[in-house]
């Protein structure tokens, strides 16, 4: 028996046109799951099903806003329940460029909502929508992936790391709600990682030597690295694991 066979399961997964989202979608998928791929960019959600599809996998695009409560609430409609949610969709704010060396106190509040936005109240309202179902099943899994920021705290990334820690937080909460309902709630803390958002800083070669000083294994992170922990998640090799955090980070910040 191969406890890693999610056959007959159905996954959603958010923020999964590419990086590290589009990698869980075809881990999950290459798995047997069915998976809602789910991702702001229609075009770029279809491009993942496609990919599954040509592999031989089941896999359906839902294009739309995770900050968009209502818009959410349709496409969950749409897919029908979840056995597996992602709540992956995340960003570094509206404007990546102004992140490095600009402290909070030089910040404005308009370039925080971004940041809560999706990287709380996605996690939030994709929840809120998947979760009945899972309850009412009596099974499911829900993984939420974060950022270590959230964990350990990162200077200049303060609203950034305190939205992460946020989603952190109430999944530790979730865990307790539906845990008698046999469904479980964990996080995946990642550190850098290669994706087309982290393109700017990782291929700057002085700013990548000076961010791989601070890892153990002295490589970046691939989206392979965080869906190889989503998928342990998401089978039936973690049953008995709830209201966790894992890191997946070369080493950068250990756990307590």
């Amino acid at each position: 028996m191969n406890i890693l066979d999610l056959t007959g399961k159905s996954a959603f997964v958010t923020g999964a046109g590419q990086g590290v989202g589009r990698q869980i979608a075809l881990h999950l998928a290459a798995h047997g799951a069915r998976v809602g791929v789910n991702d702001v960019d229609g075009a770029r959600a279809g491009a993942v099903v496609g990919e599954i599809e040509a592999a031989g996998g089941k896999a359906e695009a839902h294009a739309g806003d995770v900050t968009d409560f209502a818009a959410m609430r349709t496409i969950g409609a749409s897919f029908g329940g979840a056995d597996i949610l992602v709540n992956n969709a995340g960003n570094f704010g509206s404007d990546p460029s102004k992140l490095t060396g600009r402290p909070f106190w030089e910040q404005e509040p308009d370039e925080w909502r971004a940041w809560v936005d999706v990287n709380l109240y996605g996690v939030l309202n994709c929840s809120r929508v998947f979760l009945p179902a899972m309850v009412a099943k009596g099974s499911g899994s829900l993984i939420n992936v974060i950022s270590d920021a959230g964990r350990v705290g990162e200077r200049n990334l303060e609203v950034y790391s305190g939205a992460k820690a946020g989603a952190a937080g109430f999944t530790r909460a979730i865990a307790r709600s539906v845990g008698k309902a046999n469904v479980r709630a964990n996080c995946v803390a990642i550190s850098s990682t290669r994706t087309p958002t982290t393109a700017m800083f990782l291929d700057n070669p002085d700013m990548a030597k000076k961010m791989l000083s601070q890892y153990v294994i002295r490589r970046f992170g691939e989206p392979s690295d965080v869906a190889n922990m989503v998928l342990f998640l998401a089978s039936d090799a973690s049953t008995w694991i709830t209201g966790q955090t894992y890191p997946v980070n070369g080493g950068f910040a250990f756990s307590s």
